[in-house]
Parts: structure tokens; C-alpha cells; sequence
């Protein structure tokens, strides 16, 4: 089960926001999306969600031309995150999770047990329940983020598409989300992440895709995809690298490309 793009580009205003890009996303993994600002990762997002028309190439969801499929059984497959998704109004918390069961309800249909049972899981997955009854205009900036996960998450699709997912969170939130898209990836909907935090990114990430100008540069897994001489090309940073208590290795972007790796060993010696 995959959804694909084939020699997509996408144009908005008149400028050339993605070009040539051909991937091939396959469910029961967590694919990240990085790389700097302006280089197309939510516009890709979009594409894949059928929320931006092409100007050339296509996407298609198990082979199938996304625009060929329609909204409503796209809403059912596919589950998105966006910035800026705020409600605008005091809805409670527990009835923006419950907008995510939309594409499940006939027209003027009410929530059945069903539907009890997939906002209950989405909200205690993102930690909310005792959020329940309040409003949103009441929220900090994390919780409304959260609240927006729960929402995505209580669709319950095939795919969730979620851009900059760990926003405005608090560290122990982050990773509490990242570990919630890597357990909701293994256990077989595809997640495909819009994400800045490189560390995060190479630590929970089955795979990334590294994006610059528009153009896919890299794609394979973090220790393919993150490796010293592309992030000083794409990003124009170095990092220092090191080995977690749990074996599992980790890199930090510390400075403006510049210094080579020897030298950051002999400003930083290891410790015998």
C-alpha cells in the first residue's frame, strides 16, 4: 500500500515550489521531511494530501490518481496536520478531536459508539483527556498542537500527514508525540513528518527525505540521509555526534558549517 508522487512539480504564484519529485511512501513507516526553510516540505505535504493541483506529474494512492479518488474517501484514507489549524471560536477541546470523525459520519448524523471510541483513544494518546472541557481559546500554543494530533489521529486513516507535529512543544512533549508517531507508524499507518529537529528527526526516523530548493537530495535512512557533508551543504551547519546511554547514536547541529570534524574533536575531547 503506497502513495507516491511521479515527476511532480508544483508551482504557486508563478514560482517553481517543487520540482521533479518522485517518491514511492510505504505504510508502517515514519518518514521525515526535512530540510531549511522554504525548500517545499509542507507544499509536498499538501501535494500528497491532494491539497495542491500539480503542474505536472501526479500522486496516486495504492495506483490510483489521488484525483481520481474522491474527498470524501480521501478524508477516510489520508489524515492531515497543518499549521495554523486553530478553530477560531470556544469550541471544547473534546469536539475539535471529535472533528476528525467527519469523514466517518453520514450528513447530519450524530456521533455513535464508534466514533466515542476513537476521540477517547486519540485523547488519551495525546495526553488531552483532562483537557476535555476546555476551550480552545484557553490553550497554550503546545496544547493546542496537541489537540490538533488528536484530532488527526481520531480519523484513524491509512495515512497521517502531519507538518511540524512537535511545534511549540515542551521537550517532554516532543518526545512523547515522537514516540507516539513511531508507535502509531509500527503499528501500520504510514507517517509521513515535516520536522526541524535533526536529533529527533535521526532518532525516530525509519527514513528521511531531505528536501532543498524544491528538489529531493537525499532519501534513504537517517544514517544515509544525515550525514556531515550534507547537512553542511544543504542546511550550512555542523554538528558533533555521540553514542546515547542506550547505544543509540545522536547528532546536534553546534555550529555555522565551517569547522571540520577534526577540529570539533579536539575542541571537545572524549573523555577516557
Amino acid at each position: 500500500m503506497t502513495l507516491a508522487t511521479a515527476s511532480l512539480d508544483v508551482r504557486l504564484g508563478g514560482r517553481a515550489v517543487l520540482s521533479n519529485v518522485s517518491l514511492s511512501l510505504e505504510r508502517g513507516a515514519l518518514v521525515g521531511l526535512v530540510g531549511p526553510n522554504g525548500a517545499g516540505k509542507t507544499t509536498l505535504l499538501r501535494a500528497l494530501a491532494g491539497l495542491v493541483t500539480s503542474t505536472k506529474g501526479h500522486v496516486a494512492l495504492d495506483g490510483m490518481p489521488l484525483d481520481g479518488i474522491t474527498r470524501g474517501a480521501r478524508a477516510k484514507r489520508i489524515a492531515v496536520l497543518f499549521q495554523g489549524g486553530n478553530a477560531n471560536w470556544p469550541m471544547q477541546v473534546r469536539d475539535l478531536v471529535a472533528l476528525g470523525r467527519l469523514p466517518h459520519r453520514r450528513a447530519f448524523g450524530g456521533l455513535d459508539a464508534s466514533d466515542h471510541a476513537a476521540i477517547a483513544r486519540a485523547m488519551a494518546r495525546t495526553d488531552m483527556t483532562r483537557f476535555a472541557e476546555r476551550t480552545e481559546p484557553t490553550l497554550s500554543s503546545g496544547e493546542r498542537m496537541r489537540v490538533l494530533l488528536a484530532r488527526a489521529l481520531a480519523v484513524e486513516a491509512e495515512w497521517l500527514l502531519a507538518d511540524e507535529p512537535i511545534t511549540a512543544l515542551d521537550p517532554a512533549h516532543q518526545l512523547d508525540a515522537m514516540m507516539l508517531l513511531r508507535s502509531v507508524a509500527s503499528a501500520g499507518t504510514g507517517v509521513v513528518a515535516v520536522l526541524h529537529d535533526l536529533s529527533l528527526a535521526a532518532r525516530f526516523c525509519d527514513r528521511i527525505v531531505v528536501l532543498d530548493a524544491g528538489r529531493v537530495v537525499v532519501d534513504g535512512c537517517p544514517d544515509v540521509a544525515l550525514t556531515d557533508r550534507l547537512l553542511a551543504s544543504v542546511f550550512g551547519v555542523a554538528v558533533l555526534r555521540g553514542v546515547a546511554p542506550d547505544g543509540s547514536p545522536y547528532i546536534l547541529p553546534w555550529n555555522r558549517s565551517g569547522p571540520k570534524p577534526e577540529d570539533i574533536d579536539a575542541a571537545f575531547p572524549k573523555r577516557s
